[in-house]
């Protein structure tokens, strides 16, 4: 199947950034009456083990110190958990950015705000389990959210609201993935609950983004197209400036929460698949290129995937011969 493009007789020179955002603005408001109308509310508290919490050292005399062995969470999901939160605690930098870019007016505004308050939930009900169930130690965890939250955050495609539609609605989908995962891998069905309630949230905002980048390929084609390809090609996480971050990367590689597999095949792919976007046609010289490149990119990661893929497979071999 074949999608034709049309330019709406405008050339991509003369779509800025405002008037993009006066464009999208009433697709805006029909996806947010959408999201309104299938986002469910939820209690943090109610996914949290609050019975098996207990004081900790300092201003308690009856403090417990902190042990590993007090939480059945696997290592790796420890890790994974760790990184999530931290990732989830920057909300008031996310919300500066976007706030920044498509303004607190209209249904743009309201959906900013709105989807702060729901990633809100995120952070509050991860910190309260964590500390409840003692799956992490908390002085750490504290000292991390105040390295990450004091250096801030700068959204590599702060400066075009194309490009940060575009990121969204991957990203979103990767934190979906990153969150389902690590439930998974975390050996704590309570977690696991948590996060699977987390996860659904992501989606719904997923499926926001990505509508709203279908529509941008709709009005300038060329431009989202260059957009995508950027984002692509230049993918990193939101939590990348965290301590730690590039050895916690690879171990939740390794354990299978969030890999180059995982991002090609859970999270690339099904969003280009869905808006069909190597399909598109009636591109300009520009979105043509911007297309072709992006291909080229996506078939390299595949083929990169396929050598992790080898390697994470010689490396469970090795661990289970010794084992034996």
């Amino acid at each position: 199947m074949t999608i034709t493009s049309p330019h709406l007789g405008s050339s991509s020179d003369s779509w800025t950034d405002a008037r993009l955002l006066y464009a999208l603005e009433e697709v805006v408001e029909q996806e947010l009456n959408r999201h309104l109308k299938v986002a469910k509310d939820w209690m943090p508290h109610e996914y949290v083990p609050f019975s098996d919490a207990r004081n900790f050292p300092g201003f308690f005399e009856d403090g417990e110190a902190w042990e590993k062995g007090q939480s059945p969470v696997t290592d790796i999901g420890r890790i994974a958990l760790v990184v999530n939160l931290l990732t989830e605690d920057n909300l008031p930098s996310y919300h500066h950015e976007i706030a920044s870019l498509f303004g607190r007016d209209g249904a743009w505004g309201t959906w900013v705000h709105r989807w702060t308050a729901e990633e809100g939930r995120h952070g509050i009900v991860m910190r309260d389990y964590l500390l409840a169930s003692r799956a992490v130690d908390p002085d750490q965890l504290e000292q991390f959210r105040m390295v990450h939250m004091s250096e801030g955050f700068e959204s590599d495609n702060r400066h075009s609201m194309l490009h940060s539609v575009a990121y969204v609605a991957f990203q979103e989908l990767a934190t979906r993935i990153s969150h389902r995962n690590t439930g998974h891998q975390s050996g704590d069905p309570v977690c696991d609950r948590m996060l699977a309630r987390i996860a659904t949230d992501e989606n719904l905002h997923m499926v926001f983004y990505r509508n709203l980048l279908k529509a941008a390929f709709e009005l300038a084609p060329d431009l989202t197209m260059g957009a995508v390809r950027d984002v692509v090609v230049n993918f990193r996480m939101p939590g990348h400036g965290m301590p730690g971050f590039e050895r916690a990367a690879a171990q939740m590689a390794i354990g299978e929460v969030y890999n180059m597999r995982i991002h090609h095949d859970d999270v690339l792919q099904p969003v280009l698949r869905h808006l069909k976007v190597l399909e598109i046609d009636g591109l300009g010289p520009d979105g043509l290129k911007a297309q072709e490149e992006l291909g080229f990119y996506m078939s390299g990661l595949d083929a990169e995937a396929s050598k992790f893929d080898e390697k994470l497979a010689a490396r469970k071999a090795r661990m289970a011969a010794r084992g034996a």
